[in-house]
């Protein structure tokens, strides 16, 4: 599939454009100058045109290890390794000196560069679309990435680099996956989001992971904004890899760019099939950790702790053992729900470690998408209803265990059959869901247990009369 990278100074429309193409909002757009920092790529459709999209970061002159510096040289990449590159003017600002030096370092590239004026709605832009001529670049395109207007056009000169594809009875309908659903098609790759709070080494982790540099990493905290999906394979296993914002608490967020973030960091995790929350060695389980282990377990996710800069651990081994013990515990105490959740420690930075991260990651997706088959479950069952009767109603009446089975998977989610739901109580429901969790080896993972009353085959029915 072809690239498309669109590049241009910052705050001239990439990000809106690009969801425009994408056809749906896949990039945190705001009127702050430099929001998108790394490189994101998605699958993308104009008219016939199928492409390879790429959102950059806005060009900048900075030199040096300056984030703007690490920025630039992520877009020069992606223009490099990409086939097409629409180069984005803001027609309403003008032809400013940062288009034109950007446009000189692309007349060297010029065979594949296509000349884009965004904002060209009315009749604001047409001094700009004008000046645009003198860049060098061809003749500039006039669009809205806004409203949609252009496109046409667009797709003209994209036509010229990029081959239509083939007609609809030519080939199958793509088939559309929601990560939810129990039937997941063979092949389709692992859903592993990166979540944490800022600064703890999630880009890191995934640049190791990956073995390059595929997302901008510093010491300056959240520089990431946008989910950033990688495509990845580990031991012939497809992977999509997922770097998102750092989360911070809500009580301290307060840009509407952060909060745009950190929404987008929490969609990540409702669409993934494994979690790994990344923490601090040198401060594990802040309350923040937990909220956001919290959140994916109420979501259903497969979740593994991912406990980043062990390397800082104390030197001693039982200082250090007694960080862990105290991390494990408030494991424990926080979510008593789902028990024995994996802890794997490495060091990114160095890579030491990092290797055990996704076999416990692969372990721990099987077990959430463990099924039991319903006559297993039925005897299990029989079992508890003797080892540990049901308390009594309160009506004196015994309480029925009638039926159990198991109606998903990812999470397992389980229904139990009972004369007297509301006479059951949580405290026996944990003792079924904890026994499941032991019985069944399902450690680690959320386990859904809900009641309902069986139908009562004569309710309507009319009496006979007499």
């Amino acid at each position: 599939m072809r690239r498309v990278a669109i590049v241009g100074r910052p705050n001239v429309g990439k990000s809106t454009l690009f969801n425009r193409l994408v056809g749906r909002r896949r990039a945190i757009v705001d009127d702050t100058p430099g929001v998108t920092r790394d490189i994101r790529e998605q699958p993308a459709q104009l008219g016939d045109l199928a492409f390879m999209l790429l959102d950059t970061a806005g060009w900048e002159t900075a030199g040096g290890e300056a984030l703007e510096a690490r920025m630039r040289r992520f877009t020069e990449r992606a223009i490099e390794s990409s086939d097409v590159v629409l180069f984005l003017i803001d027609a309403r600002s003008g032809i400013l000196p940062l288009d034109e030096s950007f446009a000189s370092w692309l007349r060297k590239r010029s065979a594949k560069v296509i000349l884009v004026a965004n904002k060209c709605e009315g009749r604001a832009g047409q001094q700009g679309l004008a000046e645009a001529h003198g860049l060098g670049l061809g003749e500039p395109i006039p669009v809205s990435a806004e409203h949609g207007e252009g496109l046409s056009d667009l797709h003209e000169a994209l036509g010229r680099h990029v081959e239509p594809m083939p007609d609809e009875d030519e080939v199958a309908d793509a088939e559309v996956v929601d990560p939810d659903l129990d039937d997941v098609p063979e092949g389709r790759p692992l859903l592993l989001a990166i979540v944490g709070r800022p600064n703890v080494g999630k880009s890191t982790l995934l640049n190791r992971l990956v073995g390059e540099e595929r997302v901008l990493t510093g010491p300056e905290a959240g520089i990431t904004r946008d989910s950033i999906r990688v495509e990845w394979e580990w031991k012939g296993r497809p992977v999509r890899l997922v770097d998102t914002a750092g989360m911070r608490r809500r009580s301290r967020i307060d840009a509407k760019l952060e909060a745009a973030s950190v929404a987008d960091s929490l969609d990540t995790i409702r669409l993934a099939d494994v979690v790994v929350v990344v923490l601090d060695a040198a401060d594990m389980a802040e309350k923040q950790d937990l909220n956001i282990a919290g959140w994916v377990i109420e979501e259903g996710r497969a979740l593994v702790i991912a406990v980043n800069k062990t390397d800082l651990l104390a030197d001693d081994q039982s200082g250090s053992a007694k960080q862990w013990r105290k991390l494990r515990d408030r494991l424990e105490m926080s979510f008593a729900q789902v028990k024995d959740v994996a802890i794997v420690g490495f060091s990114a930075l160095t890579g030491r470690g990092v290797d055990r991260l996704l076999p416990k990651v692969f372990e721990t997706y099987e077990i959430w998408n463990k099924r039991v088959t319903t006559p297993k479950l039925n005897r299990w069952l029989r079992e508890m209803e003797t080892l540990h009767p049901p308390p009594l109603a309160s009506n004196g009446r015994r309480i029925r265990l009638r039926f159990m089975t198991q109606i998903k998977r990812r999470p397992p989610t389980f229904i139990l059959s009972v004369s007297q739901p509301q006479e059951l109580g949580n405290d026996y429901l944990r003792f079924l869901t904890n026994r499941l969790r032991d019985d069944f080896d399902m450690p680690g993972v959320p386990i859904r247990l809900s009641m309902r009353k069986p139908k009562n085959p004569y309710e309507g029915r009319r009496k006979p009369q007499r």
